[in-house]
C-alpha cells in the first residue's frame, strides 16, 4: 500500500513539474492597410516548428500557445492569403519572459542574434500571397517589341524595296551581281554534293568558250592573186 502511494506521489511531483516548467506564449497580430481585419485574414494558425505545437488566431488578432516546454522554436503564420516573418522563441527553463527574436527562414538556430524583438509576440502581414497572374490585354507596342516579328518586318520590308533599288542599279553592275549570284549558287550546290552545281559549272565553262571570238584567216582570193602576180613579174 506504502508502494503504491509512493508510485502515485512521485507521479503527482513529475507532472507538477513538467506543469511547472510549461510556458504559454502570447501575441497578436498587427493590422494594417494589406490586411485591415480578421475577414481578410480567414483561418489562420501559428505554429511552432512547422506543426509541433500550434494555436489559433482569434477575431481580435490575439493568438496564444499552450504548454511550451523550455527550448528554441521557431514560430510561422499558417495563412492561405498572407506571408508573415519568422521569428525564435527561446523559452527558458525559469519562469522568466521568452525571448524573442527575428529569424530568417533556412538559417541554423546557432546564431543568434542580440536584437530582441518585444514580448507579446506581435506578428504583421508582409505580402500578400497570389495563386494566378492577371490576363495581360494585347499590346501592340509589345508585339513589335519582339525579335521574330522585327525580322518578319525587315524581311517584308527588303523585300518590297528589292524591285526599286535594282532598277536603280546601271546595267554592269546589275550583271556583275547577277554573276555573282550565279557562281555562290553553283559552289553551294557543289559543296552540298548536287551534280546539277558540277554540270552548271561545265555549261559555263562551255558558254565563255564559244563567246570567245576566233582569229579568222589573213589566206583570202586577193592574198593568193598577189603571188601568183610576183611569180609571173620574175618569169618575165
Amino acid at each position: 500500500m506504502k508502494m503504491v502511494r509512493t508510485l502515485s506521489l512521485l507521479g503527482f511531483l513529475l507532472s507538477w513539474s513538467s506543469i511547472t516548467f510549461a510556458v504559454e506564449l502570447h501575441g497578436y497580430i498587427q493590422w494594417n492597410k494589406l490586411c485591415p481585419d480578421y475577414g481578410a485574414l480567414a483561418s489562420a494558425k501559428v505554429l511552432l516548428d512547422s506543426g509541433r505545437i500550434s494555436g489559433r488566431v482569434t477575431r481580435n488578432g490575439n493568438f496564444s500557445i499552450l504548454d511550451v516546454p523550455p527550448g528554441t522554436y521557431v514560430l510561422s503564420v499558417l495563412s492561405h492569403d498572407y506571408s508573415f516573418d519568422h521569428v525564435r522563441i527561446d523559452v527558458p527553463p525559469s519562469e522568466t519572459l521568452p525571448e524573442v527574436r527575428p529569424y530568417i527562414f533556412g538559417t541554423p538556430l546557432l546564431t543568434t542574434t542580440s536584437f530582441n524583438l518585444p514580448y507579446p509576440i506581435v506578428l504583421t502581414p508582409r505580402h500578400k500571397n497570389r495563386y494566378f497572374s492577371p490576363r495581360e490585354s494585347f499590346n501592340l507596342l509589345g508585339m513589335f517589341q519582339s525579335p521574330m516579328m522585327m525580322i518578319m518586318v525587315l524581311t517584308s520590308v527588303m523585300m518590297l524595296a528589292m524591285p526599286y533599288i535594282v532598277k536603280q542599279l546601271d546595267p554592269e553592275t546589275l550583271d556583275g551581281l547577277k554573276g555573282h549570284a550565279t557562281t555562290a549558287s553553283i559552289e553551294k550546290s557543289i559543296q552540298n554534293g548536287d551534280p546539277r552545281g558540277l554540270s552548271a559549272l561545265l555549261s559555263a565553262g562551255e558558254e565563255t568558250k564559244a563567246s570567245t571570238p576566233v582569229a579568222k584567216s589573213n589566206t583570202g582570193p586577193s592574198t593568193l592573186q598577189q603571188r601568183k602576180g610576183g611569180k609571173g613579174n620574175k618569169r618575165r
